[in-house]
Parts: C-alpha cells; sequence; structure tokens
C-alpha cells in the first residue's frame, strides 16, 4: 500500500468521477500531472446511512 506524505508528490490512482457533459468516467491522477487539482472525497455519500 503506497501512502501519501506531506511534502511528496502524491500517488498516483484511478478512480470514477463526475465530470460535467461527460458524466462518469473513470480518471488518473497523472491525467492532471502539472495542474493544480483539489480533491473532495465524500465518504458514505449515497448510501442511505
Amino acid at each position: 500500500m503506497v501512502m501519501a506524505r506531506v511534502g511528496q508528490e502524491a500517488p498516483d490512482f484511478e478512480a470514477s468521477a463526475y465530470v460535467a457533459g461527460e458524466g462518469f468516467k473513470n480518471i488518473k491522477l497523472s491525467d492532471y500531472r502539472g495542474q493544480w487539482v483539489v480533491l473532495c472525497f465524500y465518504p458514505g455519500d449515497y448510501t442511505f446511512v
């Protein structure tokens, strides 16, 4: 398991994301290399908990 570390490059990962006008698609963090990226995670979102 790769861990994120402060001051180090974030490990690459792939996830499903909603992209406006395109619906859901798989994206990779490396697709945005050299750009500013803000990641938001909503644990439990859409789970009826």
